[in-house]
């Protein structure tokens, strides 16, 4: 996998979206806390911007995690099967 992979920065996404709803902030709030712009988060949800190990900082003492949990949780995003993938539930 390069580090330019799409898939990386879809994973971060989802991870930093998670992260942000669990601590009841909006994209907009989450920006100013940051001192980001405004349309900088939802960039960054889409997977649409890859963030700078700054950004990460930011964003980590922001939503009150450890940077390497935010990398952690990317990486087991990433190796977690796509929903497509699993195997449906039996029915009862």
């Amino acid at each position: 996998m390069s580090l330019s992979d799409p898939k990386i920065a879809g994973a971060f996404g989802a991870v930093l979206r998670a992260t942000r709803r669990a601590r009841g902030l909006t994209q907009e709030a989450l920006a100013n806390a940051c001192e980001f712009d405004r349309t900088y988060p939802s960039l960054l949800e889409r997977g649409l911007r890859t963030p700078t190990l700054a950004t990460l900082l930011r964003l980590a003492a922001v939503l009150q995690v450890e940077p390497g949990q935010l990398v952690t949780d990317t990486l087991a995003h990433l190796s977690a099967p796509a929903a497509r993938d699993r195997e449906p539930h039996e029915r009862r």
